[in-house]
C-alpha cells in the first residue's frame, strides 16, 4: 500500500509500490527506480526558501518515505542539511526529524518545517525594510557606529572585505530589524529571507561571485544590488512559498547535534535518508554559510571552530583512526603512495563516517533501512569510491546491503561546485555527474 497525502499544491508524481509486498521487495523496487527527476518541479512548498549546493531532488526522499512509511512514523535525516528529507516527511504526514550543526542549515530546517503566519510574516516584512531605510536614510552614523562594536577585528575585516560600505549599512539595518521579531519562527523566516539575498546562485549583495556554489570568489567590479531592494523581492517570493505548505499534516523537529554522536534514542526511526557530505571539503559549507551568518553575531573564529567538526575536514591532528574494511583500505593505501596528505584526509572521512553509519544502525529501528546519497570524490587522479567503501563500512557496522542506484545530475539545475577552463576543472567536474543511493538494511533479527 502507498500512503498518500492530499496537498495545497500539485504532489511529486511518485510511482507506487508493489501491491502487498514485504518490506525488503519494496526496499529492493524502489532501489530500481529512475532517481534523475530531470524536469520535475523541485521548488514547491518551502524547498525554494534559500540556495543550498548539493541538496538532492525532493522526490528522492518521497519515494522511500512512501515506499516505505506510514503516515505517523519516524523519518530520520542525521546530516539533515537544507532540510528536504524532514520536509518531505512533514509534507507525508510522517515526523521528521533532522540532525546537523551547521547553524544556517539548523535555520533552513526550522524555517521550512515551521509554522508560520502568513499575515504575521508579511506585516513583520514590511515593517523591517521600512524601518531599515529610515534608519538608513537619518541614521547612518548611527549604523555605522553600532557595527564597530557589533563585529570583532577579524570579522570586520572580513565584512570590509566582501561587502561595501553602503552595503553593510543596509544588511546591518535589516538584521537589527529582525531581532526585534519576538516570536522565533517568524524571526527565524526573517533571518532565512535575509540570507538568502547574500547567498545567491548569481548577483548577490556581496562582492562575491558564485557563492552559492561554495567557491566564493571576490570581483572588485562588481555592483552589488541594493540589500533593502532584494530583501523586499526575496521576502515576496518565500511568501508566496509559505501559503503552499500551510496545514501540513507530520511535523518535524531539529536538533543541534553531531552526527557520530546524535543524543537521541535508541530505535527512534522507521527510516533514514541522507547525504553525507564530500570528503576533504569538496563542498564548503561553511565558507559560504559565513557570509550571512556574521551577521546574525557569529565570529568568524565560532564559525571556523563550527567548521572543524564537519565530516569530511581537511584537519587530521587528534584523529582517532578507525579500523578499515579491506576496499576501503585499499583505496586509501593507492592514495597514500601519490600523496599521504590526502590519504589521510580521506581516512578521517572513512573513520568519521564509519562512526555515523554505526549510530545510524543504533537510531534504526529493526528491519528498516537506510538510505545513504553520495558522490564519489578524486583524490591525486584516484577516484574513492565513496559508494562502494561506505556500503562495506555499513555492512562492518551491522547492515545488510540492499544495492545501489545511480542517480545522474541534470548538469543544468545543479548546485555544484563549478570551475571552467581551469587545471581544476577536470577533478572536481568529473566527480559530479552522478551520485549513488546505497540501500542499507537492519536486519530483524
Amino acid at each position: 500500500m502507498t500512503y498518500q497525502t492530499k496537498l495545497p499544491f500539485p504532489a511529486p508524481k511518485i510511482h507506487a509500490p508493489p501491491e502487498n509486498a514485504d518490506y525488503r521487495t519494496r526496499l529492493d523496487a524502489a532501489l530500481r527506480q529512475n532517481f534523475d527527476f530531470h524536469g520535475h518541479d523541485t521548488a514547491y512548498a518551502a524547498h525554494n526558501f534559500h540556495s543550498f549546493p548539493a541538496k538532492f531532488p525532493p522526490q528522492l526522499p518521497r519515494l522511500f518515505i512512501e515506499w516505505l512509511t506510514a503516515p505517523g512514523e519516524v523519518v530520520l535525516d542525521p546530516m539533515s542539511g537544507s532540510g528536504t528529507t524532514i520536509l518531505e516527511a512533514m509534507l507525508t504526514g510522517r515526523r521528521g526529524i533532522g540532525v546537523d550543526i551547521d547553524p544556517l542549515a539548523l535555520r533552513l530546517g526550522k524555517t521550512k518545517t515551521g509554522t508560520v503566519s502568513f499575515e504575521a510574516a508579511d506585516r513583520w516584512g514590511a515593517r523591517i525594510w521600512q524601518q531599515a531605510q529610515q534608519r538608513l536614510h537619518h541614521q547612518p552614523d548611527t549604523l555605522t557606529a553600532a557595527m564597530d562594536t557589533f563585529f570583532d577585528t577579524e570579522t570586520r575585516k572580513f565584512v570590509d572585505y566582501w561587502f561595501l560600505p553602503d552595503t553593510q549599512r543596509e544588511l546591518f539595518a535589516l538584521a537589527t530589524e529582525i531581532t526585534h521579531i519576538p516570536e522565533p519562527a517568524i524571526r527565524n523566516f526573517m533571518e532565512l529571507t535575509f540570507s538568502a539575498v547574500i547567498i545567491t546562485k548569481s548577483g548577490g549583495v556581496s562582492l562575491a561571485r558564485d557563492l552559492a556554489h561554495t567557491r566564493p570568489h571576490r570581483v572588485a567590479d562588481k555592483t552589488p544590488r541594493s540589500a533593502i531592494e532584494q530583501f523586499k523581492k526575496r521576502l515576496k517570493k518565500n511568501l508566496r512559498g509559505l501559503t503552499q505548505f500551510f496545514h501540513t499534516p507530520g511535523h518535524a523537529d531539529l536538533v543541534a547535534s553531531n552526527a557520530q554522536f546524535t543524543g537521541l534514542r535508541h530505535h527512534i526511526a522507521d527510516l533514514i535518508v541522507t547525504s553525507p557530505p564530500y570528503a576533504a571539503n569538496a563542498i564548503d559549507y561553511m565558507r559560504a554559510h559565513k557570509f550571512s551568518l556574521v551577521w546574525f553575531g557569529y565570529p568568524l573564529k565560532t564559525l571556523t571552530n563550527i567548521r572543524r567538526k564537519y565530516i569530511g575536514g581537511e584537519a587530521t591532528v587528534g584523529i582517532h583512526f578507525a579500523p578499515m574494511p579491506p576496499h576501503a583500505a585499499s583505496v586509501i593505501a593507492t592514495v597514500n603512495r601519490l600523496d599521504a596528505k590526502k590519504a589521510k584526509v580521506l581516512y578521517r572521512y572513512y573513520t568519521e563516517m564509519t562512526f555515523a553509519l554505526r549510530e545510524m544502525y543504533r537510531l534504526l529501528k529493526p528491519g528498516k533501512a537506510a538510505l545513504v546519497v553520495v558522490g564519489s570524490s578524486t583524490m591525486r587522479g584516484i577516484d574513492t569510491e565513496t559508494h562502494l567503501c561506505l556500503e562495506e563500512i555499513g555492512q562492518t557496522v551491522g547492515f545488510e546491503s540492499a544495492g545501489i542506484a545511480v542517480r545522474r545530475l541534470d548538469r543544468d539545475k545543479r548546485m555544484m561546485p563549478a570551475r571552467r577552463n581551469t587545471a581544476a576543472a577536470s577533478q572536481i567536474e568529473a566527480r559530479m555527474y552522478e551520485e549513488y543511493i546505497i540501500g542499507l538494511y537492519k536486519p530483524a533479527h
